[in-house]
């Protein structure tokens, strides 16, 4: 009797329920977000082909890809890979920008430069701002649409994005601002540099004229390239000046939101991605990363905010950007007249 009793006792008893194991939870979250990341994996070669074709802009075939696509954020297995594709892997392409840049090729530059790019991008920030509440806009479009005219085009428009408080329109302001500033700098790319001959620049002013007004990276580097390699070099520092500040401009994002909009408190987490970009301009200015590394790092950056632009992409639809009307799109034209026109007057009389 006495050993039939923990054998009947077994069998009733309710089994355990055994813990997920480390390894099991993240088996399943590979699982979710599987299908979204490939999704915009896929789109993001997509682009880089057409771009590399057509030698048009990346992003924005990512983004006009992604658009199309929009179905696959509305339901199914995509959701959680997409929303991930669009939040994480953005972050890591905007920390891997830090290996693009030194403090010796700022330095370089001499103080009048730096003092303009400086002058030039918190001014258009403050501008967006202003304007974008007279137009009856919201401040944060301002912000949003002047950090990406002054710094880096659509990098800085997916990192200052990233680090604003959520709000119902946010995910369209930025596809807006991506879309928008794409096109002004490719417009850019065309027009400045007949700007810089008809002012009789010469290679170094114009270097400097191009690298602290055009939108993208790539663009300035097309731009300066176009009237001599020195221009071009020239331009390819002053441009990652401006990237450089996009560090300090991001740590500012949360620390004004907590005090401008206490109820945003909680909402915009301190930007920890920036600090993997900081460490990156250190480990790059003190020759701690080799050449082929930057190479690698770069690449994978790229690679990293194109996906995430057609993460963006899929999750906002057409008719909701169209929407908007005319007066975000007159912002951003205005944005880059005033950025345009401040370090030209620069260029022409003080430096």
């Amino acid at each position: 009797m006495d050993s039939a009793a923990p054998s009947l006792a077994s069998q009733t008893a309710p089994p355990q329920s055994a813990e997920p194991s480390r390894a099991d939870m993240l088996r399943r979250r590979a699982h979710a977000l599987f299908p979204g990341v490939l999704a915009s994996g896929t789109i993001a070669l997509a682009a880089t082909w057409l771009a590399q074709h057509y030698a048009s802009p990346v992003m924005l075939f990512a983004l006009l890809l992604g658009m199309a696509f929009h179905f696959l954020h509305e339901e199914g297995r995509c959701v959680v890979g997409i929303d991930f594709s669009s939040k994480t892997i953005l972050r890591i392409g905007v920390a891997l920008l830090g290996a693009r840049i030194t403090i010796g090729q700022i330095a370089a530059l001499g103080a009048w430069p730096v003092a303009t790019v400086v002058v030039g991008v918190v001014s258009t920030i403050a501008f967006g701002m202003v304007a974008a509440r007279l137009l009856g806009l919201r401040p944060m479009y301002g912000l949003l649409s002047g950090g990406a005219v002054a710094i880096c085009g659509a990098s800085a428009a997916l990192a200052i994005s990233s680090s604003m408080p959520e709000h119902e329109d946010k995910e369209r302001d930025t596809i807006l601002t991506v879309v928008v500033v794409t096109t002004l700098s490719t417009v850019a790319m065309i027009v400045y540099p007949l700007i810089a001959h008809a002012a009789g620049f010469d290679d170094g002013h114009a270097g400097i004229f191009l690298g602290g007004t055009i939108h993208d990276v790539a663009q300035v580097v097309g731009a300066g390239y176009t009237i001599s390699p020195t221009a071009g070099d020239v331009a390819t520092y002053v441009k990652l000046l401006r990237v450089a500040l996009l560090l300090p401009v991001v740590f500012a994002i949360p620390l004004l939101f907590a005090r401008k909009m206490p109820q945003a408190r909680g909402k915009a987490p301190l930007p920890l991605f920036l600090l993997g970009f900081a460490a990156l301009v250190c480990l790059r200015s003190a020759g701690a990363i080799p050449a082929p590394a930057v190479e690698v790092v770069n690449d994978v950056s790229r690679w990293c905010l194109v996906a995430a632009i057609a993460a963006l992409g899929m999750k906002t639809s057409f008719r909701k950007v169209f929407a908007v009307g005319w007066r975000p799109i007159g912002l951003m034209v205005a944005e880059t007249a005033w950025i345009a026109a401040l370090v030209f007057v620069a260029v022409r009389w003080c430096i």
